[in-house]
């Protein structure tokens, strides 16, 4: 890659490869002690399934299922194939033997905990699992950006000394991270940059409206996970990016859809992409959405997040404000501030990990060889890549 790279990968050198060597092919008897119930627990999140469901599907009983995951009873060889084809992996995905990093629900940041059930933010954070998992088999022959996030180390955020108010801790980042005051151009690819990895799938089929974006700093490196859903709006998208920032400089101990959480977060990301003290002169002094688009276009921000600027530095009241939001979106309805996507900014589409793994295919490494090491499919492994099409689906009806 050139020396301008924006992902600031680097092939390690011979000496620094990790032995990546792994079996072809694991029999179906898995033998003692070779079967990971974590494994089982992750596949069938993945999947989305209950384990009520996936014992009616393979033909034992739920209490097998249970006694599998709480490794009091191991499958049998038939069994191991049926739930494999249930789950949609290969029975080698069931093996023990490779790192796995597990992530609970309650620790990583919802955005919107509420519309979220359990199967889908268990399904979310079993990709995050994978995300990482894909992230450590490419460092074992890529340099990856270092991880420059203030207080974070191995999966933990200490915050000892930081400030608690978003405000400052977001003017702080700017600080660190030597961005100015100015607009931020591509936001994305910013946190991409400081070692952040972000994803942008279809991971959850239809399931990722409701989820809308999430992050987590108990993994070893920081991740964030941006829906398609939201892709047709890039400065939606942009301000979940910074919202989910905001969680992983704030709060290291996660409150999934904790309504202070969440507001601190908004506060950030308002900060960290327009900062008060130079967006306020630009805010007109009377309403006018033809202003804030234009303004909204000069620094990468919607009109909504306009509007509260405008509420927040005293230029509109409360009820202006409350007005102006139900009038922007009759503007909206009719046809006015379309929205804009993803696909027109490409540095608000993630490349750290498609890029890694380019870096590391010119160095030998072949899809199929990676798919056997992480022991899933290779439709899996295209999707983990980021490689299915974000764009939003044309329904007709």
């Amino acid at each position: 890659m050139s020396p301008n790279d924006p992902t600031q990968l680097r092939l390690l050198p011979d000496s620094e490869l990790t032995d990546c060597g792994h079996p072809d092919v694991i029999a179906t008897d898995l033998g003692d002690g070779a079967f990971d119930a974590a494994r089982l627990t992750q596949a069938r999140r993945l999947a989305g399934l209950t384990k009520k469901s996936v014992a009616q599907q393979i033909g034992v009983s739920s209490v097998s299922v249970g006694q599998w995951e709480a490794r009091t009873a191991k499958p049998r060889p038939d069994n191991l194939e049926a739930l494999a084809a249930v789950l949609d992996v290969p029975v080698a995905f069931l093996a023990a033997g490779r790192p796995y990093a597990r992530l609970d629900a309650a620790g990583a940041h919802f955005r919107s905990l509420r519309r979220t059930p359990v199967s889908q933010r268990d399904k979310a954070t079993a990709f995050a699992e994978q995300i990482w998992e894909l992230t450590y088999a490419l460092e074992k022959r890529v340099r990856f950006p270092v991880i420059d996030l203030p207080g974070f180390s191995a999966g933990e955020v200490d915050r000892t000394g930081m400030t608690a108010d978003p405000i400052a801790a977001a003017q702080e980042l700017r600080r660190h991270w030597g961005l100015g005051t100015t607009r931020i151009p591509r936001m994305v690819r910013t946190l991409e940059q400081h070692g952040i990895v972000v994803t942008l799938v279809h991971f959850a089929g239809d399931d990722t409206k409701n989820i809308d974006a999430f992050s987590t700093s108990r993994l070893p490196r920081p991740i964030v996970v941006l829906t398609p859903d939201r892709a047709d709006d890039v400065y939606r998208h942009r301000f979940s990016a910074a919202h989910e920032l905001g969680h992983l400089v704030m709060h290291e101990d996660c409150v999934p859809g904790d309504a202070q959480q969440e507001k601190e977060a908004d506060i950030f990301a308002a900060e960290f992409l327009t900062p008060q003290a130079q967006i306020t002169p630009l805010l007109p002094p009377r309403l006018d959405f033809k202003k804030l688009g234009e303004l909204g276009m000069q620094w990468g921000v919607s009109v909504d997040s306009l509007l509260r600027r405008c509420k927040e530095v005293g230029a509109i009241s409360e009820p202006t404000y409350r007005r102006a939001y139900q009038r922007l979106n009759a503007l909206r309805h009719n046809g006015l501030f379309r929205n804009e996507s993803i696909h027109g900014y490409p540095g608000e589409i993630p490349v750290l990990l498609r890029s890694a793994f380019e870096m590391a295919e010119s160095d030998g490494l072949t899809l199929k060889d990676l798919a056997a090491e992480l022991r899933i499919t290779l439709p899996r492994l295209r999707l983990l890549l980021g490689d299915g099409d974000t764009r939003p689906q044309l329904k007709l009806v």
